[in-house]
């Protein structure tokens, strides 16, 4: 019984080293944590589609744009019956959608 005595009181003092070790670090990083957050700037993305919005009030709240780029997109769907008896009301599985107009998605990222 002296032995499991022993493992017993081990156990329970290596558990309380390793808590005591572990609030400093805890209480370093707090610190840390809230003098990089007052750093950082705030940071947005916007996107707009096919042309449809812009970003001047943005930038007239003094906003910044650090980087722009434009990818390819459809703006438009179209549906096409896929034959003469095709009645796209009734019966959607005959129906074909294809891109109608594709336009351009302009992405913004602001920083302020």
């Amino acid at each position: 019984m002296k032995v499991g005595q022993i493992f017993l009181i081990l156990i329970l003092l290596t558990s309380c080293k390793t808590l005591i070790k572990r609030e400093p670090s805890i209480i370093e990083s707090e610190n840390k944590n809230s003098q990089s957050s007052i750093e950082e700037k705030s940071k947005m993305e916007i996107r707009i589609s096919c042309g449809e919005g812009n970003i001047s009030e943005f930038l007239k709240e003094g906003w910044i744009i650090v980087e722009e780029f434009s990818e390819e997109k459809v703006c438009t769907w179209k549906s096409y019956p896929s034959n003469k008896n095709c009645d796209m009301e009734k019966d959607k599985g005959c129906k074909i959608t294809k891109p109608d107009k594709v336009g351009e998605e302009k992405i913004y990222l602001l920083e302020k």
